[in-house]
């Protein structure tokens, strides 16, 4: 008969086991995401000549904060309750350059056929009493393992510059008070929240200003022929004449 001390090695080495395979599940979810955003970007630097995704962070959640998670909410402690129950295990930041970048990023990425919408919490739209803003999406993803395929939970955040600058303080400070923040530094840090919008505001009408401008700049390119340093006028009814000529 196996000794008890040689048969709890063993439970421990096949839990052991079954929690790197949980863990690296999630890794390849994370990269798999990444990869995504990733093209999505090169894709529109190369067809827009613009880049939506000023830049892009992730961490997956470690098997401590899983367990205090589950504790907290008086949840059954295994890896079928964290798959069900922590669906922010891998989470993914993606930080834009104006607040309409935010919506086309999430927009595109919803629509790819092997990504499903979750959950959606819009705290741009409707902001936190303390003036958080960020777009929340849990995503679920195929990952194709050697022996089975999983469906795993992604959360993927996105902000603007100014909203995840002011969000990187707030947590700072929250964290130096261990949650006790004094009433006056909260009104301050609602206040910052404020004037962030307000930057926001400003950066996304002034970038609306650009795109117009850039837009009839386009138009009239349209109408000439550059050869060499010379430009050639072209008609606009010789245009649209050779238009229909080539749509036919």
């Amino acid at each position: 008969m196996m000794p008890d001390q040689s048969k709890s090695m063993i439970k421990l080495n096949e839990v052991r086991t079954e929690l790197t395979r949980f863990m690296i599940t999630y890794k390849f979810a994370m990269d798999e995401m990444n990869t995504k955003l990733n093209i999505l970007r090169e894709e529109f630097q190369f067809i827009h000549e613009y880049n939506p995704i000023e830049h892009i962070t992730s961490r997956i959640k470690s098997p401590e904060s899983m367990l205090k998670k589950l504790q907290r909410k008086n949840l059954p402690i295994s890896i079928d309750s964290i798959k069900e129950n922590v669906k922010d295990i891998v989470g993914i930041r993606v930080v834009c350059s104006f607040i309409s970048d935010i919506y086309t990023i999430s927009k595109m990425i919803q629509q790819q056929k092997d990504v499903k919408l979750i959950e959606e919490k819009d705290y741009i739209k409707d902001p936190k009493e303390n003036g958080y803003k960020s777009l929340h999406l849990i995503l679920a993803i195929p990952v194709f393992m050697s022996d089975r395929e999983e469906e795993v939970y992604v959360e993927l955040q996105i902000r603007t510059v100014a909203m995840d600058f002011w969000a990187s303080l707030e947590h700072k400070i929250y964290y130096k008070y261990n949650g006790d923040i004094p009433n006056h530094l909260t009104g301050e840090i609602t206040e910052a929240a404020r004037v962030a919008n307000e930057l926001d505001m400003k950066m996304e009408k002034l970038n609306k200003e650009v795109d117009e401008i850039k837009r009839k700049n386009e138009e009239e390119d349209l109408n000439y022929l550059q050869i060499n340093e010379e430009k050639i006028h072209l008609p606009i009814n010789f245009l649209k004449t050779l238009t229909n000529g080539y749509l036919k």
